[in-house]
């Protein structure tokens, strides 16, 4: 049986192999902290295989600051430490697809490297503003973490890394950058190809931001910086009041495609009143783009002339057809202008275009897919988006109680849900604050029949003695954001049970509850020691690999992250012979089933072997010896001969 790392993996070795595949002759060794030999990259060679030209100098078109190196690095350590559930905060536990993740988002995305890999459609989050007083996750880029744990004050007592980034620090701007990098790197990874980010930010560091976002997701996948008037008010004690912030939105890659919003009142027709198509045309007007510089815009479409229906409209086609009408795009004082697409678009979009007569005489290839929608204006304004809405969907939900400064307004996120999700989308926010985004997914399911999830992150920031939230008795952040959930989605049920006249026909299966999970360190004793390191005094004590105060759920969820399994599959556990067996499936495979209990008799192993899981996991005091061991092994194989085994 192969032993369970329960460790999170290390995407820096991952990165090398793939390196290896492409260019083996530059791949090196070198010794790690113990003086064992490990595979690394000689960059050298491998940036001059990557350019046909000579390697000279160091000059390149660069962002950088200080620390930029080691945040990539923290970013791709592998850390011991899991996610403990904690059903008794949680809501809806058995059968909610909702997450709530308290902990340093560090940690965290790294954590879900295995399971959530290319799962997440939309992320969303709000980071600090790096105001000269707020605090920011401060990682240890610099010294080892005993080090650092010795010289600074600034753990919690949770273990969590928070440091206020005053601005005479002379790394203000640079720590505040190495903490955004290394989380958005590791963010990427989660997305799916279509996926998407937005990314909330003001003044002070948007320069920073935007630059490291074209290094992270590439320049050619930044696609807007949209501008928030969050407050329409001139203030009276400056000559300019700042009555925006933006929002930077990123795709992670081509694949991805906007979904254009649905305007329920606006009716379009081919043949409209003007007698023209100004804003669906798929000519381009501008005759400075024509057939002598554009020559590759300049093609027929074929028209069927006999394929017109009730609506006037024509089948068309870009391979030319026997008795079919050849249309190129109509001259404009003489000039053969051209189209908006080239062919191969045109052919990708075929479906998407129309061709009709315009009212006025004449005829028209119009892009179809603008019919009963709109585009959205990069400039967001209006009391929906304002930080005053913000507060009032808050204090809404608290009796009027300010408990939390400056949240985002549900509506914000609610239309970067619908430009960018379908109905069936997951959506992450690691910096969750109080949870709007939550609410944002809840509502908006409500309101559609939608199925989409969310995982909030939030690390456990001590609220003030002093602040209202205190006194309310929120203690941490995340207590604030818990409660949040907890109201929206109950006031949401109450409001649809009133009126379900603004909610969907398929939101009775709305789902407002979340699974609770906390950082903590790993399940497992640190009982890895070099031989000089051990002596007859201290074997006892490695007698048992495990904590002692972990439960088998803990060690259950621990296994599930390290197989890359979804935090809210069902589960379920049964008592065989004395013995509880859990089971963690979806749908008729069951994907990992086990029993932590110690020397477990044959009977519980012949009961797993006959359900022919996918997976099967026990711990080392499992078995009272080494022959059982062995027996267990062969019987399992002889059952279910697919079934992979491990032991913790």
């Amino acid at each position: 049986m192969e032993k369970i790392t329960l460790q999170t993996p290390n995407l820096t070795a991952r990165n090398i192999d793939k390196i290896a595949e492409l260019f083996p002759n530059c791949i090196t060794e070198t010794k790690d902290e113990n003086g064992t030999l490990k595979k690394a990259v000689n960059f050298d060679v491998l940036k001059q295989m990557l350019s046909e030209d000579v390697i000279e100098g160091n000059e390149a078109y660069e962002f950088t600051w200080v620390g930029k190196k080691a945040a990539t690095v923290e970013a791709f350590k592998s850390i011991n430490k899991t996610l403990r559930p904690c059903p008794e905060e949680s809501v809806d536990w058995d059968n909610t697809q909702n997450l709530y993740i308290e902990g340093d988002n560090l940690d965290v995305l790294k954590l879900l490297q295995e399971s959530y890999l290319k799962k997440v459609k939309m992320i969303y989050i709000d980071p600090p503003y790096n105001t000269g007083n707020d605090f920011i996750y401060k990682d240890d880029y610099q010294m080892t973490e005993e080090k650092w744990k010795d010289e600074s004050d600034e753990y919690d007592d949770e273990g969590n890394r928070l440091v206020t980034n005053s601005r005479n620090n002379g790394r203000f701007h640079s720590d505040w950058c190495s903490m955004i990098y290394s989380r958005l790197l590791l963010a990427r990874g989660l997305l799916t190809d279509d996926g998407v980010i937005f990314i909330s930010i003001d003044d002070r560091e948007f320069d920073s931001l935007k630059k490291i976002c074209d290094e992270v997701f590439g320049n050619d996948n930044f696609i807007a910086n949209i501008i928030i008037e969050n407050d329409s008010r001139v203030r009276p004690y400056d000559s300019l009041s700042i009555t925006h912030e933006y929002v930077l939105y990123y795709r992670k890659s081509d694949k991805f495609e906007s979904n254009l919003l649905q305007n329920p009142n606006k009716k379009y027709q081919y043949k409209d009143n003007d007698g023209g198509f100004d804003l669906y045309e798929l000519r381009n007007r501008n005759s400075d783009f024509n057939i002598g510089n554009r020559p590759n815009l300049y093609y027929p479409f074929w028209v069927n002339p006999d394929s017109c229906d009730e609506n006037g409209l024509y089948e068309l086609s870009l391979e030319p057809h026997d008795n079919w009408i050849k249309f190129y795009p109509q001259e404009s004082q003489g000039i053969k202008t051209v189209w908006r697409w080239g062919k191969e678009k045109s052919l990708e979009n075929l479906n998407k275009v129309i061709f009709g007569k315009r009212a006025s005489g004449g005829w028209q290839v119009v892009k179809k897919y603008r019919e009963n929608y709109y585009s959205l204006s990069s400039v967001w304004k209006g009391s929906e988006f304002s930080s005053d809405r913000g507060t009032l969907d808050f204090k809404n939900l608290f009796n009027n109680k300010r408990v939390f400064s400056f949240p985002k307004p549900i509506n914000l996120i609610k239309q970067e849900l619908l430009l960018t999700c379908g109905s069936d989308a997951l959506v992450l926010d690691f910096f969750s604050g109080s949870a709007t985004t939550a609410h944002a997914v809840m509502q908006l399911n409500a309101e559609d029949g939608g199925n989409r999830r969310f995982i909030m992150v939030q690390i456990p920031e001590v609220c003030d003695e002093k602040s209202e939230a205190y006194k309310a008795g929120y203690k941490t952040i995340c207590d604030i954001g818990k409660e949040r959930i907890r109201r929206a989605g109950a006031k949401i049920k109450e409001s649809m049970a009133q009126d379900d006249s603004l909610f969907s026909s398929n939101a009775p299966r709305l789902d407002t509850g979340f699974r609770v999970f906390k950082v903590a360190d790993s399940n497992m004793n640190d009982v890895e020691r070099v031989p000089r390191e051990l002596t007859q005094k201290i074997l006892p004590a490695f007698a048992e690999n495990i904590k002692a105060e972990r439960t088998g759920l803990d060690l259950l969820f621990g296994c599930a992250l390290d197989w890359g399994l979804s935090l809210s599959m069902p589960y379920s556990s049964e008592q065989v012979d004395g013995y509880t067996v859990h089971m963690y499936t979806e749908g008729d495979t069951i994907d990992l089933m086990a029993c932590f209990d110690e020397k477990i008799p044959q009977s519980v192993f012949k009961f797993i072997a006959k359900r022919k899981p996918n997976r099967v996991v026990f711990r080392d005091s499992s078995f009272k010896d080494s022959p059982s061991k062995i027996n267990a092994e062969t019987l399992i194989k002889t059952l279910s001969p697919e079934t992979e085994i491990k032991v913790i």
